[in-house]
């Protein structure tokens, strides 16, 4: 295999789309990475960096464009780093999605199964209800760049709503005014960190702003300055957050104006949000997919279901509606405060919620003898911990429907539910994320020919070969991520030596010498912080 050069031109057929939306190429059997391409065309590639398994390129010359190229309507394109997709057709990114769910479930999880299909949105712009501006250390509002921490000034997105633009700009014109300073987290000093915006339905919009300390100067004018440039603000807030780091939101709310919460109706129901509770940002699609769910879920009205992370209990009463008895778990306290005050609003009487890390919940549901018929679950990216679904399996529900915002901990998980006897029989993506990479993902899981009324599953995990699917991701999705986005190799000795200095823990034993005298090699810095990346991606660290 010829090595290829740095500088040097090549051309080649773009051939498929990467995680994060690249083009990828192939050339003298090397991969390439190549922003803004389109399946199909042939491309002459200047190749901008060599690593050792892979490369970057950037198209010099389009010899054959696709038809499913399109010039991006935002101005912002190709500086801001929150949309992948601006120079793809529709229907393009949504085969592109559609196919890294497929690759998924078929590579990750050794699943032989089709995804059914792929439900699009109606409207694929201005349509996020939750809205986070980074504020950059010079006063700039905006999204940050691509794979950087530089922000971007933006006035008006393409996917967010202008109620959450017009806000983000008037806290920006009040700290110009004022002379409020920005946060800078190089140096840990300065105020204002981020502008956090929900928007309902009706066109209602919730403010809040996060500060490096408990209070700003001129706090009345902000919220006049708000309210002003978005009249149907109903609450404007303050967040304190002082610590260092990529976290957004602190602990510590004060509201300076009005409420500080936000009403939104979503499959017939209305629901109360907090600002730090979970709200699908795609109000219309988060319909579709909660029809997707129920539809998996198949409940007749005599069944018992329990349903983990379920934030402010949107598919927690959206379930209750079709069976006999739902519980709710849910870690964040205001989320349950507000599933809570959500089910009396509705008249829902058959729903219940608990507070508490889902696997310390499900275990303790487990050992008091639930026995749900169907339990479902809506994790974050980095998925389930192995403990939460040894502890679904041991409830042994006929039907697990698992709803993912993550292809990669998808495959994982289901991966580890076949290993308990659970077969994914169905699964569909729905687009909630127009013009960005990310997708959202419904699997049904059966227990198949086993009654699990009858014959209850016992298992420890102790007899499970777990070692890979520890803390988040494993130990080849971890490799991969660093290959795909790195061009490095990295070994599981490197991994498990990064884990250590990041405090997570790695299995007994695992990759010690055999004797005291032995040397280990150390990881070097480049693969250390490519590591390192790949656990901030899976929410390890």
């Amino acid at each position: 295999m010829e090595a290829l050069e740095k500088g040097k031109i090549y051309t080649a057929e773009i051939e498929g789309y990467s995680s994060e939306g690249l083009g990828i190429a192939r050339v003298n059997g090397a991969v390439v990475f190549v922003p803004d391409a389109v399946r199909g065309e042939t491309a002459d590639l200047r190749i901008t960096r060599v690593m050792k398994t892979s490369c970057a390129g950037e198209i010099v010359k389009l010899r054959t464009p696709s038809p499913n190229r399109m010039e991006p309507e935002c101005p912002y394109a190709g500086r801001c780093g929150g949309c992948a997709y601006q120079h793809l057709t529709y229907p393009e990114e949504l085969w592109a999605k559609r196919q890294r769910v497929q690759d998924a479930l078929t590579r990750i999880g050794g699943l032989d199964i089709q995804v059914e299909e792929i439900l699009g949105a109606k409207d694929p712009e201005h349509y996020r209800n939750k809205s986070q501006y980074p504020v950059g250390a010079d006063g700039s509002i905006g999204f940050f760049q691509a794979r950087t921490h530089k922000v971007v000034p933006i006035r008006r997105c393409l996917i967010q709503t202008e109620a959450a633009d017009r806000t983000a700009q008037a806290v920006g014109e009040w700290m110009r005014r004022y002379q409020v300073p920005a946060y800078d987290e190089t140096t840990g000093k300065g105020l204002v960190r981020h502008v956090c915006v929900r928007v309902n339905q009706k066109g209602e919009s919730l403010c809040c702003v996060v500060v490096n300390g408990s209070k700003l100067p001129r706090e009345p004018e902000l919220a006049a300055y708000v309210t002003r440039a978005v009249p149907r603000t109903v609450g404007v807030l303050l967040n304190s957050n002082t610590r260092r780091g990529n976290v957004i939101l602190g602990e510590k709310y004060r509201t300076l104006y009005g409420q500080n919460y936000l009403m939104d109706t979503l499959c017939g129901l209305e629901f109360r949000l907090s600002m730090p509770s979970f709200y699908q940002v795609n109000r219309d699609q988060a319909e579709v997919l909660y029809h997707k769910a129920l539809e998996f879920a198949g409940l007749s009205g005599e069944e018992t279901v329990l349903d983990l992370y379920c934030g402010i209990g949107t598919i927690t009463l959206c379930l209750a509606k079709a069976a006999k008895r739902v519980i709710g778990a849910e870690i964040v306290p205001p989320a349950i405060r507000d599933a809570k005050e959500n089910a009396l609003r509705n008249h829902i009487e058959n729903a219940e919620f608990f507070c508490g890390d889902a696997a310390d919940i499900a275990a303790k549901l487990e050992c008091d003898g639930l026995r749900p018929d169907v339990v479902t679950v809506d994790p974050p990216r980095k998925g389930l911990a192995p403990e939460v679904i040894a502890s679904v399996a041991a409830m042994g529900p006929e039907k697990v429907v698992y709803v993912s915002c993550d292809p990669a901990t998808l495959g994982r998980d289901v991966k580890i539910f076949g290993q308990l006897g659970y077969r994914a029989v169905r699964a569909a993506a729905v687009d909630m994320f127009p013009g960005t990479a990310h997708v959202e993902t419904v699997v049904l899981l059966s227990k198949g020919e086993v009654d699990s009324k009858k014959i209850r599953v016992e298992f420890s995990l102790e007899d499970m070969d777990m070692s890979e699917f520890q803390d988040g991701a494993t130990y080849p999705q971890i490799k991969e991520y660093v290959l795909e986005h790195t061009g490095l190799k990295v070994s599981n000795l490197y991994i498990s030596q990064i884990k250590r200095k990041c405090g997570i823990e790695v299995g007994k034993n695992y990759n010690l010498p055999k004797s005291e005298d032995s040397r280990q090699p150390q990881c070097p810095p480049e693969k250390e912080k490519a590591i390192r990346e790949a656990f901030k991606y899976f929410g390890m660290i």
